[in-house]
């Protein structure tokens, strides 16, 4: 399985916007990255209209959009009471040959390395104390005193990336 590490962090902490700095950086490095965003929200990237709409909507169960750039699988799950993804059966859809990390967005609760995103001033709890799976604390504020974790910058996206490429070194 490739190695995954989580940007944890409540809403509105700043997860994406760090990500999106981050993932070119290091791609740079020559780290082939997947990503696996967790979200509480219904989602459609489809335009609807489109042929792809239409013929996912007349009720596939899945349905694969295929181009020489991309390709898009869609799982459609028509249960109303169905439980939130889960981590791992999500892990599985990803082609594991064309990567050497995922990075994941949400899925905070479960038991994987992820780093802490915190902004002080949201005035959300901190993760750390209650969940020993994170490894570095990522603010645009102070540290607080007890923790010993490594610090990293929000406003500095190359620390961020710098310290995953290193974290992703010591697993090969």
């Amino acid at each position: 399985m490739t190695p995954i590490i989580g940007f944890a962090g409540y809403s509105g902490s700043g997860k994406t916007t760090l990500l999106e700095q981050v993932i070119p950086l290091l791609k740079q490095l020559g780290i082939r990255v997947g990503l696996l965003k967790h979200s509480h929200h219904s989602i459609d990237p489809d335009t609807p209209g489109k042929d792809s709409y239409r013929l996912r909507h007349a009720g596939c169960a899945q349905t694969l959009m295929a181009t020489k750039e991309r390709h898009m699988l869609y799982f459609e799950y028509p249960e109303p009471d169905r439980d939130e993804p889960e981590l791992q059966a999500c892990l599985k859809q990803f082609d594991h040959s064309q990567l050497d990390l995922i990075l994941v967005e949400g899925f905070r609760d479960q038991p994987f390395e992820k780093i802490e995103i915190h902004r002080p001033s949201y005035g959300k709890p901190l993760l750390y104390p209650q969940d020993s799976h994170i490894i570095a604390f990522a603010t645009d504020g102070n540290c607080p005193d007890d923790c010993t974790l490594p610090q990293l910058d929000l406003n500095k996206p190359e620390a961020v990336a710098a310290f995953i490429a290193d974290w992703l070194a010591k697993r090969n």
